[in-house]
């Protein structure tokens, strides 16, 4: 205590009671009681003017003078403690730097820290993925990216089942628990609870995109979407699956192809309960139970239920045949078409009769083929009734009605 108290005067602390450490020795004294005549009060307290009969209530006010003292002693030296610190603290602050960046007034306590820095300039990429070849700054970077190979998510939420691969998106999705949306849009009141999710909403409202692919005229409203659209360019695939190697640009993607080998139809129907491997599958086949036909041509009015059947459709008005044969000539307005003519190269058969082996090149030959076997003719003449295993023997028999004249 009494080296905290010169600590304090040391600096030119202006301390009330200089005789802190007479008053210390005094409490350390032990005075014996002795008995005095009635009245008489021989023992003086010289800071108060004050004096008692017995010796034992003197020394109990210097004692608890001197603790007062003591404590606000140690408090002061408290704030002193304190002081110091933030001095040294502001001292690091301030304090030279001595790595300074050649390209920038950047300077770093730490030689490693200034290295690190000074990729930025040269776009060093020293630590490279195996799996794909990408390439990042920081050891940390790598090891986060490696986990969307992996599959790797070590951050799990202790409230659900929900895991994550980087620690700051775990602390960002616990708020989602604490129920807590204190970023409201101004637009329609939806709230979030963070202002990053808000700023994101915020732009459905503006339509604003600021982030700009470099390599064509193409923007986004968020990062992640430009990073995906980017992988269109590299042709990077960085989510690999597990059982054939195959490689996806998107995660999702990926979740989808390996329900092919896991055979999970997550998606059922409500009205028939088939099951499907996308959900976007399950729309389509909802609308053969609705009979809803979304996807209308500007053209001639004819509707469809998807939105691939009317691009294909499309072209009967265009007259465009993107898919070309590298064989020949040859280009239709649907791939599918261009892979049947295809096989006419190539002599590939790949629809085989379960009851006899033959194959064919067209999945409406095989269908065709197999009437043979179960003596099914779902074609029939209108005029006499007569049926038929394929649509075209059915035409050219309604021939025979019509005097020549179909």
């Amino acid at each position: 205590m009494l080296e905290n108290y010169r600590n304090l005067t040391a600096i030119g602390y202006n301390w009330k009671d200089h005789n802190i450490e007479e008053h210390s020795q005094n409490d350390r004294r032990n005075g014996r009681h002795e008995r005095t005549p009635a009245g008489e009060k021989p023992y003086e307290y010289a800071q108060w003017d004050k004096s008692f009969k017995c010796l034992s209530h003197l020394q109990k006010l210097e004692r608890n003078q001197t603790r007062d003292r003591h404590s606000e002693v140690f408090q002061h030296s408290k704030v002193l403690a304190c002081q110091s610190t933030l001095q040294i603290n502001k001292r690091t602050d301030t304090a030279q730097k001595p790595y300074k960046c050649n390209e920038c007034d950047k300077s770093y306590l730490k030689l490693k820290y200034l290295r690190v820095h000074e990729r930025t300039h040269t776009g060093e990429k020293p630590y490279q993925c195996n799996q794909c070849g990408k390439a990042f700054l920081l050891a940390s970077y790598l090891r986060i990216h490696e986990r969307t190979h992996t599959g790797e998510k070590p951050y799990q939420c202790n409230q659900c089942d929900k895991a994550f691969t980087q620690r700051s998106h775990l602390q960002s999705h616990k708020v989602v628990h604490t129920g807590v949306r204190s970023y409201i849009c101004n637009q329609c009141n939806k709230a979030y609870p963070h202002q990053s999710y808000l700023r994101k909403h915020e732009r459905t409202h503006t339509g604003e995109k600021p982030y700009l692919c470099n390599l064509c005229d193409k923007a986004y409203s968020q990062l992640n979407l430009l990073r995906i659209h980017e992988r269109t360019h590299t042709g990077e695939k960085p989510y690999i699956c597990n059982q054939c190697n195959k490689t996806f640009a998107q995660l999702k993607y990926l979740r989808e192809h390996e329900r092919t080998h896991s055979g999970e139809k997550p998606y059922k129907c409500d009205q028939c309960g088939k099951a499907f491997l996308h959900p976007s599958c399950l729309r389509v086949h909802e609308r053969t139970h609705t009979g809803e036909k979304p996807y209308i041509c500007n053209q001639c009015n004819k509707a469809f239920s998807q939105q691939s059947c009317l691009r294909i459709h499309k072209r009967t008005h265009t007259g465009e045949k993107p898919y070309k044969c590298h064989q020949c000539d040859k280009a239709y307005s649907q791939q599918s078409c261009l892979q049947m003519h295809e096989r006419t190269h190539t002599g590939e058969k790949p629809y085989k009769c379960n009851q006899c082996g033959k194959a064919f090149a067209q999945v409406k030959y095989l269908q065709a083929h197999e009437r043979t076997h179960t003596g099914e003719k779902p074609y029939k003449c209108d005029q006499c009734g007569k049926a038929f295993t394929q649509s075209t023997h059915l035409k050219t028999h309604k021939v025979m009605h019509t005097g020549g004249r179909l």
